[in-house]
């Protein structure tokens, strides 16, 4: 009996100095810090044309630092829309600039964006170009079937208004459209399957593999560049500008120039 207490003793002043010995040594483990976030996401309002380079900036984003993205891709009006509907998410990145600012406007998304890179407008025809498109006066022709992206929903919707007033030619033009597309991949779509003769592009989007592509003279064009910034409500502004940070990056524009961007700022585009 005597031994029984003695060895139950000797157990309870082994755990005391243990606990002790731990408090002293500071092994008791901690709170994680503010920098211990790999485990919180974000998500980001991207346009629809952007897909390919911003999954890919996504993906790398989370190899380095080990934060998931969720993206969704719409025409810039929808993405807009969806923000002004539920003010969630952290990071918006339209296929230009104008976009951007009515989301300023709007209370969306913060000022003096960061950006990215081209998104610059061109005329695609099939292979062979059987219409023998020279350039954007030739849209305005009777007959010639026009796809053009939404002017409210679109980026390349908005530039088209500007390039084909800049020509005098817009109210021609709208007599030949055949289809607006609420992203650009749509107008993609509806070149590729003949049922358009022409369509305006950008060309990151008009591989040179399915279309022939003819080039708008810069003093004619409207260039877009892509901006990159983020919200007002997001919960976490600080993974929100790293990401944004990343994305505008000599490494993001790198990912952006493989899939036919030209990276921003490049003198050839400065009319």
């Amino acid at each position: 009996m005597q031994r029984s207490i003695l060895s139950v003793m000797s157990a309870m002043l082994l755990l005391l100095a243990l606990t002790m010995f731990a408090g002293c040594t500071g092994t008791t483990p901690s709170a994680p810090s503010a920098t211990d976030s790999a485990d919180e996401k974000i998500f980001v309002y991207s346009g629809a044309g952007l897909k390919g380079p911003m999954s890919e900036i996504g993906k790398l984003f989370t190899e380095k630092y080990g934060n998931e993205v969720e993206f969704t891709f719409a025409g810039s009006g929808v993405l807009i829309s969806q923000m002004k509907t539920t003010n969630l998410g952290d990071v918006f990145i339209p296929g230009g600039q104008p976009d951007y600012q009515s989301a300023v406007d709007q209370g969306l998304v913060q000022p003096n964006p960061q950006l990215v890179a081209y998104h610059v407008p061109v005329i695609a025809v099939p292979k062979g170009n059987p219409k023998e498109i020279k350039d954007v006066t030739d849209l305005a022709k009777s007959g010639m079937r026009v796809a053009l992206g939404d002017a409210n929903a679109t980026a390349i919707g908005k530039a088209g208004v500007k390039i084909f007033t800049k020509a005098g030619i817009l109210d021609d033009v709208e007599k030949n459209v055949v289809m607006r597309g609420a992203t650009i991949n749509e107008v993609v779509t509806a070149l590729a399957s003949g049922n358009a003769d022409v369509a305006l592009l950008t060309k990151d989007n008009a591989k040179a593999d399915k279309f022939d592509i003819i080039e708008i003279p810069v003093s004619d064009n409207s260039i877009l560049i892509t901006p990159i910034g983020i919200t007002t409500f997001t919960k976490n502004p600080t993974l929100a500008q790293k990401f944004a940070d990343f994305t505008a990056s000599d490494e993001g524009k790198a990912i952006f120039k493989k899939y036919g961007f030209p990276p921003y700022p490049d003198p050839k585009y400065t009319a």
